[in-house]
This record gives C-alpha cells, sequence and structure tokens, in this order.
C-alpha cells in the first residue's frame, strides 16, 4: 500500500512516516501543497494524510478541487483543528476520515490501513507531452506511438 503523507511539521511528519513504514507501508512524504499536488499527478496512491493548515493554504480546499476533478483517492486530515463544525467542514469538502492531534499512532496506522483498503483500482496517469508518452505503472516511454 502507498501513502502520500503532506505535513509541514518536519518532526511530526518524520514521526507519523516512521510508523507508516513500520507498519508496512511505502510512504511518500510532501510540505506543502504544491509538492502534493505534483506527487499527485505522478503516482497512485491508495491513500493520502493531509494536514489540513499548510503554508500554501487549507487541504481541504486542495482536497475539494481533487474531488470535483474526478480523483477519488482515499483522504484522511490529521489535523489540531478540533471542533465538530471542522471535522463536518472536513467531510463535507472531501475527506474520508480525519483524526485530530494529539492522536494515538497505533489508531493513525488502523485509519490508514482502512482507507487503503477501500482505495480504487487506479491506473497510475500516462504522461503525455506532444508525441512523447510516459506510462508510470509499465515504466515505458514511447514516441510517436512506437516502442
Amino acid at each position: 500500500m502507498r501513502v502520500l503523507l503532506v505535513e509541514d511539521d518536519a518532526n511530526l511528519r518524520f514521526g507519523v512516516a516512521a510508523a507508516l513504514r513500520a507498519a508496512g507501508l511505502a510512504v511518500d512524504e510532501a510540505v506543502d501543497l504544491p509538492q502534493a499536488d505534483e506527487a499527485l499527478f505522478v503516482t497512485a496512491y491508495d491513500c493520502v494524510v493531509f494536514d489540513r493548515m499548510l503554508p500554501a493554504g487549507d487541504a481541504a480546499e486542495y482536497v475539494e478541487e481533487l474531488r470535483r476533478s474526478g480523483r477519488a483517492v482515499p483522504v484522511l486530515f490529521l489535523t489540531a483543528r478540533d471542533t465538530v463544525a471542522d471535522r463536518v467542514e472536513g467531510f463535507a469538502r472531501g475527506g474520508d476520515d480525519y483524526l485530530v492531534k494529539p492522536f494515538a499512532v497505533p489508531e493513525l496506522v488502523a485509519r490508514v490501513r482502512s482507507l487503503c483498503r477501500r482505495a480504487p483500482a487506479v491506473t497510475p496517469p500516462v504522461l503525455r507531452v506532444g508525441d512523447l508518452e510516459i506510462d508510470t505503472a509499465r515504466r515505458r516511454v514511447r514516441r510517436a506511438g512506437c516502442c
């Protein structure tokens, strides 16, 4: 299972990534929304864990845009925003789960595993620029339809 962790706090990101890796998950890390956007463009993830408040803005707004564009990757918000209104907004904007800081690591791991099991079968994107085609899943590059 492949997870994208988007968290700007380096210590928390390191600890969460280590816990997820220890649980047998493959983890990529991003520190802000532009990095997350780039990672989501080139890699198919089974789940994404977002801190809500990131330097470039509220991740809930970003997830709402992801949903509008048809992306169905499961999302868990991991955040200090703990009011009922915050949680309801997170779900309304496209979040699939919401965990408030501080949290228990075993619970986080269990929630991420649960979301990954629900992930739709996603085919990694085929990138196209002009007549150049890069198939990230098959690790194949073609030009003008040829090898």
